[in-house]
């Protein structure tokens, strides 16, 4: 049973002063409602995952490794040596401040280790203890510490109070990536086994099935069948995609969240129609249904792991080129580490826009297309007929997608989208979007039901920004082009800005498509009246 939530007044009022003991003598406080559960034993053993055991964050004994320590200082070491950036990130950093207010969990919590800074420090000093001259010499004077089990249990703590979204990586002036700082954390807490259920069960179900949820193939096609249906309910248009067809020009992937519960399912919808008034020749894989990647929240090894399922289905299909959809942590993936892990695909052609012709240059590498780029680019060329009219009874912002926006650098194709298929859109303030943008608090791995308050705090500072334009402009809509933020931002809007829904940019795109052939609508992908059709 999840801890009961405080009232978002109590939430709201946030204290900012500093607490009198001196960080380095504190110990982690586990408190209800911060905390994801430990990972169950066979999800860990069905990945060969080290220490596989029953445990919970608030027991005093985490049931580790005799030689925990030195799993844990090897596996520092051997990053220290594999990754330069890490090695320059624990020298580099003056402690001057320019990052700590620019956390979302610092802003929603008042806790100074959530300060980016601080947060970073708490493995850093366990760096200059162990593998600096200063340290070793002069260990506290220097900032290092030693690595007891409360030092452990405090970088768990903070590892897991971080959506590694980059935002403190934009202040930075020396560039410090505080996210990969938090990304090699968790991977030597992983060598000791201590990863959370919410994030080594997807891991598991991909491994096994190729996505999150654990669906079978025949799951996968009876949900898109009840799609289907729908579609056919609104447009009165059949709608029939392919699975596993070896030759057709496109791999369509899309994060499992798209398959399955709303909103998701009304974006796969937009995704379905549009494809369909395109003739697109495409396929659907029920071996490599998920572009997302839980193996990114818990090791390089494992994210290079997972991740090869999409290349391989591509192969095995003989397809051309991959379409991906709507996922934040996907398209990181996709974009920053493909082709280091994997590529170049060169068994895969460049892409290239069957119905405009544009060639997709910044996609030669990983022959990835992200679907707003390809959406965006079809209305540009006037391939699309659309009606804006059907989306006004929504008032529509939109939310910036941390990994697609600071690490993929999309931020115009979706408002472009937005902007032709919708009458009333508004921004947010400016420090609050594009590569600024605050994230929903829920993401990597983070979007479990027991840490409700932790979520709901880190994601304030979003939904402040959200109110702001609900005041200004009656905003009723948080459009987004990501799986995780279309499960996380409907109950942190609930919590704190009701009123406002949630959508993905496609869903938009489906209601106001003019399909060739379709009966006059009445209804949105919801099934909510169109406006002037609330009677018919």
């Amino acid at each position: 049973m999840p801890p009961k939530l405080p009232k978002p007044e109590e939430l709201a009022n946030v204290n900012y002063k500093p607490p009198k003991k001196w960080w380095q003598k504190g110990t982690a406080e586990i408190k209800e409602g911060f905390w994801c559960f430990g990972s169950r034993p066979k999800y860990l053993q069905a990945v060969d995952m080290p220490n596989p055991r029953e445990w919970k964050p608030t027991d005093e004994d985490w049931k580790l490794p005799d030689n925990w320590r030195e799993i844990f200082l090897e596996g520092m070491a051997e990053r220290l040596q594999k990754y330069r950036s890490f090695h320059l990130f624990m020298d580099i950093c003056v402690r001057c401040g320019a990052c700590a207010d620019k956390c979302h969990f610092y802003l929603g919590t008042g806790d100074p280790k959530n300060m980016p800074v601080l947060r970073a420090e708490l493995l850093r000093s366990v760096y200059r203890k162990y593998f600096t001259p200063s340290g070793k010499l002069l260990g506290k004077i220097a900032g290092a510490r030693e690595l007891t089990p409360d030092v452990l249990k405090e970088i768990w703590t903070y590892a897991f109070q971080c959506t590694e979204c980059r935002r403190c990586s934009v202040f930075c002036p020396y560039g410090i990536d505080t996210a990969e700082i938090t990304i090699i954390a968790r991977e030597l807490l992983n060598l000791l086994g201590l990863n959370t259920d919410w994030i080594m069960g997807p891991v598991a179900n991909s491994y096994r099935t190729g996505n999150h949820l654990g669906l079978e193939p025949h799951t996968i096609k009876s949900n898109i069948d009840f799609m289907l249906d729908d579609i056919e309910t609104v447009t009165g248009i059949k709608v029939e995609p392919s699975f596993n067809r070896k030759g057709a020009e496109i791999l369509f992937v899309t994060p499992s969240g798209d398959l399955f519960g709303e909103p998701g399912i009304y974006t796969c919808m937009g995704y379905l129609m549009l494809f369909h008034e395109l003739g697109l020749d495409y396929t659907w894989s029920t071996m490599a249904a998920e572009g997302g990647n839980f193996g990114f929240f818990t090791s390089n090894d494992m994210a290079k792991k997972l991740a090869y399922k999409i290349y391989s289905e591509a192969k095995r299909l003989k397809v051309k080129w991959i379409l991906g959809g709507e996922c934040g942590h996907m398209w990181r993936v996709w974009n920053q580490y493909f082709d280091t892990w994997h590529g170049p695909a060169d068994f895969l052609e460049a892409p290239v826009s069957p119905i405009t012709g544009t060639r997709f240059e910044n996609a030669k590498g990983s022959k990835l297309v992200h679907i707003a780029e390809f959406t965006s680019d079809l209305i540009r060329h006037k391939k699309l007929s659309l009606d804006p009219t059907r989306n006004d009874h929504l008032q529509v912002t939109f939310h910036d997608s941390c990994n697609t926006a600071r690490g993929m650098g999309i931020f115009e194709e979706p408002r472009y989208i937005i902007n032709n298929t919708c009458n009333h859109f508004y921004e947010m303030p400016e420090n609050t979007i594009r590569e600024k943008t605050f994230c929903c608090g829920s993401g990597s791995g983070l979007n479990a039901g027991e840490n409700m308050e932790q979520r709901m705090r880190g994601g304030f500072p979003r939904a402040n920004a959200v109110q702001y334009v609900k005041e200004r402009h009656g905003v009723n809509m948080l459009a987004n082009i990501c799986a995780i933020d279309r499960a996380t931002l409907k109950p942190l809007m609930d919590y704190w800005v009701p009123g406002v829904n949630v959508a993905g940019v496609h869903e938009l795109l489906g209601n106001a498509l003019i399909m060739k052939g379709e009966k006059e609508r009445v209804i949105d992908l919801r099934g909510e009246p169109l406006p002037g059709k609330e009677g018919a």
